[in-house]
């Protein structure tokens, strides 16, 4: 059964709901394009790992409290008259548990070729929190991929379906936001054969999701995509239908006003 919205559900962005869904979409868009690719084109999948500290809440392991002395008992006595002496500190440390946890984004990669001589040709990407979050490991991570790519013969397509964080899509932020107006969500494919341009798919809530190209080498036609699709098949493979409260717990994160006023029309009608 499809969402209950006519694109992106945005009760998907969850922080918690949004891994799974993230990794689903990947899978179902390769899925869906393995079969479309001529010969000898195929997709295999990709796999960026780095540890980060854990967001878990972890209680204090060790507390150090100090005695309440009772009531009208004399303070401690000096030596002898003399200057009081404090103890001699512990010789065990004090250990500080620090959790990590280790992190895993899927990518799709589109070769040409087979090992040894293969050459990769298109790098697709869904960004993930942690790509559009300011000082996150995975962002500096994302960030020297992204450089890599730009600067080699390899097409860049980025699938961008979180209405937060930082702008991370190689497109400029500010000729984007000066040609394409007010957005949600974007998806942005640069061409190592056409280097000066961006070719940007921007959308909204309201809107459904777009079919894509997705470029091989030139000379070769592109792949049609409908995104559309992919996010009906993650969602329905999903566990969304049955585990989350529509009409009880509201996005995260948040929706505008307007959008909250549409998305409540839309539950009320489904």
């Amino acid at each position: 059964m499809p969402s209950p919205f006519p694109g992106m559900d945005p009760f998907l962005e969850h922080p918690e709901r949004f891994p799974g869904f993230h990794d689903s979409f990947i899978a179902h868009l390769k899925e869906l394009l393995q079969p479309r690719l001529p010969e000898p084109y195929y997709a295999d999948s990709g796999r960026r790992a780095w540890i980060e500290v854990s967001e878990r809440f972890i209680g204090p392991d060790l507390q150090v409290l100090k005695p309440r002395r009772a009531q009208g008992a004399p303070a401690e006595r000096e030596a002898t008259g003399g200057v009081a002496v404090a103890a001699p500190p512990s010789a065990r440390p004090i250990v500080i548990h620090v959790p990590h946890d280790e992190r895993r984004e899927p990518f799709i990669e589109i070769y040409v070729g087979r090992r040894p001589d293969r050459r990769l040709v298109t790098t697709i990407e869904v960004l993930s929190p942690s790509n559009k979050a300011a000082g996150e490991q995975g962002r500096d991570l994302y960030l020297r991929k992204q450089r890599e790519v730009l600067q080699g013969k390899v097409h860049l397509v980025e699938i961008d379906l979180l209405r937060v964080g930082e702008h991370t899509t190689a497109v400029p932020r500010d000729r984007l936001m000066a040609k394409a107006g007010a957005f949600d969500y974007h998806v942005c494919i640069h061409r190592f054969d056409q280097f000066e341009d961006y070719h940007v798919y921007p959308f909204r809530l309201e809107e459904s999701l777009p079919e894509i190209s997705i470029p091989l080498l030139p000379g070769d036609p592109s792949i049609p995509i409908d995104l559309e699709a992919v996010l009906v098949r993650a969602y329905d493979a999903g566990p969304y239908r049955r585990e989350v409260r529509y009409g009880e717990e509201a996005p995260i994160p948040p929706l505008s006003p307007e959008q909250s006023a549409w998305a409540a029309g839309v539950l009320k009608r489904a």
